[in-house]
């Protein structure tokens, strides 16, 4: 018994006094640290594109508006062009809202402080003020669309809102005033 004893315990020291397994232990260790910070660096960059997009087409449609030549006029004609402008926004027109209040000079009067964003799990959405206003009108367009993480590690490494749903938010912002 002391015999079978002593052969497996001197097999366990000279297992641990062997030196051919240390790269993987290094390996191990320090994959995961590198593949994180790749695929956070990466989803970054995902971010950074879609909310540039994002920007550009928010600027592109609010100059469309600003002279008039938004044709159908309408609030789903704004998000089907904001959308189109944007290009790599996952399913966007189910996802977005868009709010366009009128800004009166005089009272500064500004929308609440957060922009509503679309609740992917709720069959109505809460209704926004959209209102074209008159000729030499202050407004303001606020758009917000939710989208999903590349990675499912992404909202806890970039520290990113999540929504009900597992989404972060994209915002834009602009004013202008209608020409005459």
């Amino acid at each position: 018994m002391f015999a079978l004893a002593r052969r497996v315990l001197g097999g366990l020291v000279r297992g641990f006094r062997r030196e051919d397994g240390t790269a993987t232990i290094e390996f191990v260790i320090l994959f995961p640290a590198f593949m994180m910070l790749f695929l956070s660096s990466f989803e970054m960059s995902l971010f950074l594109a879609r909310n540039t997009l994002l920007e550009r087409a928010v600027d592109l449609n609010v100059r469309a508006l600003r002279l008039g030549s938004l044709e159908p006029a309408t609030s789903d004609e704004l998000k089907r062009r904001i959308c189109n402008d944007a290009m790599i926004l996952p399913q966007c027109e189910d996802n977005i809202m868009v709010e366009l209040t009128n800004v009166s000079p005089n009272a500064w009067n500004l929308p609440s402080a957060g922009i509503t964003c679309t609740d992917r799990d709720a069959e109505i959405q809460p209704a926004l003020d959209f209102e074209f206003g008159r000729l030499n009108d202050l407004m303001m367009v606020r758009v917000c669309v939710v989208v999903d993480p590349f990675f499912g590690t992404t909202p806890y490494v970039m520290n990113l809102p999540k929504d009900d749903s597992g989404g972060f938010t994209l915002t834009a912002s602009s004013t202008f005033v209608n020409e005459p």
